[in-house]
């Protein structure tokens, strides 16, 4: 029996090498059966174990999740090829059942084929029709930066949590484009939306929702499930609202905002005697989700960080706030002085890549067989090209795993771009509102820094401050509190 066992085992392990080296990736490290490599994987933060695995395995390796087979890119320079030098062969998306469940294939951010290159076509021209990189929405971000200090002002120099009125002030810069109105930072129905938005990204990157993508048939047994798919019924159904609105008064010749622009889309659409199909309501719900939800925690979760960072390293905040009052004085902040302001702009840049908000990316699929780097990669290989192994690669910063804004400067002190800085990802799924992102941190960051100094609350030192992210798909600042001291 000992020897029959022996030689079975050795079949096995044969023909599983086989069909393995068929598709020119060995399984690294090894697997086991149902599991994969499940059980060796850190399920509240999975890129951390893989890139523990880059450094046994190489920058390219494929591992086993469940039943799913994934292959994981690390390092700049394999990012960077995949992503860029051959974009097309990697700019599709996997299925994951989560966000199938959420998105039903609409939308931008997970959609597929020549449906994802319309919405998306459509998105950025539309976006920069309502002032995306351009002084119009520009406007609206230093209008709103000005609410937000005021509403700062009110808390005296008082410990307080910022994340809601971050959110609030974020969540306007976006909504004035898809709705071409804002909303109250106390607004009941506001506060909901960013609630609901703040514990979906939490939830999809939890392990709960890890295990339902690798195992869909538990779906029932897990109950983050269920408080997606709620939170996500109550945000469509805002949505269908407030859409419906613009249904009743749509002028074709005055389009006024992001939703009416689509509608007005739609409407032309229905009118040929075939159309492609594209311009219905239920993309018209994913598109307003994905931008919404993508527009407003990456953005407001990063300044958060720039908050937390500044209290922890004060003498950075001291040296912003001297270039601040150098260059612009008591001058409302605009993206024209960043070039007077190489050391804000390098701290922001800075705060991008220690944040590193998104630390495994958004999943991504091959659209055809590739050879790449030697491995053959079959089509609708499942990708991870994996953002924190690029932002805290040490072959392309000095000090990768410290927040150092020198990255960013020369020995002259004047601005540096980096190639490896890739917070928006790169190639053709790089983020549509990246444009906008910047423009929020840098005029947000300049604006709060000019008009406060952030200190611990009293009985709290820069030492005790905790720089551990939370666990979620979005990278988030654990709880905390502090205090605005006007200047």
């Amino acid at each position: 029996m000992l020897q029959l066992f022996q030689i079975s085992k050795f079949l096995v392990i044969f023909i599983e090498g086989c069909l393995l080296k068929g598709n020119g990736l060995d399984w690294r490290p090894r697997t086991i059966p149902i599991l994969g490599n499940l059980h060796m994987m850190d399920l509240k933060r999975p890129h951390k174990t893989m890139i523990e695995w880059s450094k046994e395995y190489g920058p390219i390796f494929r591992i086993k999740l469940g039943f799913q087979e994934m292959v994981v890119l690390t390092g700049y320079e394999t990012v960077k090829d995949a992503l860029v030098n051959q974009a097309d062969a990697f700019a599709d998306r996997p299925f994951i059942p989560i966000f199938e469940d959420v998105t039903k294939g609409f939308g931008i951010v997970f959609a597929r084929g020549d449906h994802w290159k319309v919405m998306r076509r459509f998105t950025l021209s539309t976006l920069r029709d309502y002032g995306m990189g351009k002084r119009t929405i520009e406007d609206k971000i230093t209008e709103e930066c000005n609410v937000l200090t005021k509403t700062m002002e009110t808390y005296a120099a008082k410990p307080f949590d910022v994340t809601r009125i971050l959110s609030a002030a974020v969540a306007n810069i976006i909504v004035s484009i898809l709705l071409g109105k804002r909303y109250e930072y106390e607004d009941a129905t506001f506060l909901q939306l960013l609630k609901i938005i703040r514990e979906n990204s939490q939830l999809v990157g939890s392990p709960a929702v890890l295990l339902y993508n690798l195992f869909p048939k538990l779906g029932f047994l897990l109950g983050a499930r269920k408080t997606i798919m709620k939170n996500l019924k109550e945000l469509h159904d805002f949505i269908r609202t407030t859409f419906i609105e613009y249904l009743q008064d749509l002028d074709d010749n005055d389009q006024r905002n992001f939703i009416e622009s689509f509608l007005v889309r739609q409407k032309q659409e229905n009118m040929k005697t075939t159309h492609d199909g594209y311009f219905h309501n239920g993309n018209l719900i994913g598109l307003v989700s994905d931008l919404f939800g993508a527009g407003v925690d990456t953005t407001s979760n990063t300044l958060r960080w720039a908050i937390l960072l500044m209290m922890k390293y004060p003498e950075i905040q001291s040296k912003i706030q001297a270039e601040i009052a150098r260059e612009i004085g008591d001058i409302q902040p605009r993206t024209d002085h960043r070039v007077k302001m190489p050391y804000t702009d390098a701290v922001v840049h800075e705060l991008q890549r220690f944040a590193n908000i998104v630390p495994s990316n958004v999943p991504h699929a091959t659209s055809m067989d590739i050879t790449f780097k030697g491995f053959f990669i079959p089509k609708g290989t499942h990708i991870i090209p994996l953002l924190t192994s690029v932002l805290f690669d040490e072959s392309q910063w000095e000090k990768p795993h410290k927040f150092y804004p020198e990255h960013f400067l020369d020995s002259e002190g004047k601005f540096v771009k980096r190639d490896a800085f890739m917070p928006f990802s790169a190639g053709r799924r790089v983020c549509a509102g990246e444009n906008l992102a910047k423009m929020e941190l840098f005029l947000f960051f300049t604006s709060l820094l000019q008009k406060f100094t952030f200190q611990p609350p009293p009985g709290t030192s820069k030492d005790d401050l905790d720089l551990t992210p939370g666990v979620g798909f979005i990278s988030t600042p654990l709880p905390y509190k502090t205090c605005a001291v006007l200047r």
